[in-house]
């Protein structure tokens, strides 16, 4: 009896520390989707640095990269059920929670990095209403190179693709490969390399990046610059972790954010050069699209467009408005 009364306190503290929000713990997790030579892989790791360096190591974010910790589709759940305290995600694949997050996979809607910027202040309000719905806070956003076609052969027009399996990762790819004629298959980043190769895959529309990194002249060889859409990673916080923050840990993760976001905008144009030159130095042909395919291309836009608006327009057509200036 002595014994258990000697270890039963001890029993409780430890149960006790178990029990206790993990926000409170000094360490949290930041589950990321892409690999570390990825830009916003890179910009997680400078934004961790800087707030471990600002709170003087009492909070300490591990950054898990290239899906280590959790697939990406589970990263937002996990987020919003404070799984884990921040992870980082691609906005569109948020698309089935509400159609604003679809708003930067839209082809030709934005196609350069200035029209992209403004699409994105035009839809962060509604952005950030949503999250907060969802317990989330946003914290800070990357964007991606733009997003241009690979392929094993050349691609004048649709009708040089049609029949084919093409790599869909969000709900809008998904659809941009029925308007294609495509088959929309899904597979993940790290997956793209075998599935182009067991033939799961014939195709995909994704960033220079993305090829570079996982060495696509291995298994493809055809990139056409069709620079369809410019779509940005997001990084959210669980609200109530946030808010058991105290106000100087606060100041410096929204700082460390707002860092991350600046550093983010201004860097990738130097790295859709580099990446893009890394496909052609590895004998990938690199290539303009055609006038032809550039404008079935862009009649898809056009009907994409009209489509996402027409899911929410109370909530889209605003957006739409902002951003064309009307």
């Amino acid at each position: 009896m002595k014994l258990l009364k000697t270890l039963l306190p001890a029993a409780v503290v430890s149960f006790s520390a178990l029990m206790m929000p993990s926000t409170f713990a000094a360490q949290w997790h930041m589950p990321t989707p892409y690999g570390d030579a990825n830009l916003p892989t890179k910009i997680a790791y400078g934004f961790a640095e800087q707030i471990n360096e600002a709170t003087g190591g009492d909070l300490d974010i591990k950054v898990h990269s290239g899906a280590s910790l959790m697939k990406h589709p589970e990263i937002p759940r996990a987020v919003r059920t404070g799984q884990v305290q921040l992870g980082e995600v691609f906005i569109g694949i948020m698309g089935n929670t509400h159609p604003i997050f679809k708003h930067d996979n839209i082809p030709f809607l934005a196609t350069d990095y200035e029209q992209a910027q403004a699409l994105w202040e035009a839809s962060k309000p509604e952005i950030e209403k949503q999250l907060n719905k969802e317990g989330m806070m946003l914290l800070y956003t990357v964007p991606w190179p733009a997003q241009s076609l690979y392929s094993k052969k050349p691609v004048n027009s649709l009708a040089d693709i049609q029949g084919t399996k093409m790599r869909a990762y969000s709900p809008s790819t998904s659809r941009l490969a029925d308007l294609m004629n495509t088959t929309p298959t899904t597979v993940q980043v790290p997956d793209i390399p075998q599935a182009f190769s067991t033939g799961i895959i014939d195709a995909m529309i994704t960033s220079p990046s993305t090829g570079a990194n996982g060495q696509a002249w291995d298994y493809l060889s055809h990139f056409n610059e069709i620079k369809a859409w410019i779509p940005k990673n997001v990084v959210v916080v669980n609200k109530r972790a946030f808010k058991r923050l105290d106000k100087k840990t606060q100041q410096a993760m929204l700082d460390a954010a707002a860092a991350a976001e600046a550093r983010g905008w201004s860097e990738v144009t130097a790295q859709e050069a580099k990446d893009t030159k890394t496909l052609a130095d590895n004998g990938i042909e690199v290539s303009q699209p055609s006038e032809q395919l550039l404008n079935e291309l862009q009649a898809i836009g056009v009907t994409m467009t009209s489509e996402w608006e027409a899911e929410s327009p109370e909530t889209l057509t605003p957006v739409l408005k902002a951003y064309r200036g009307q």
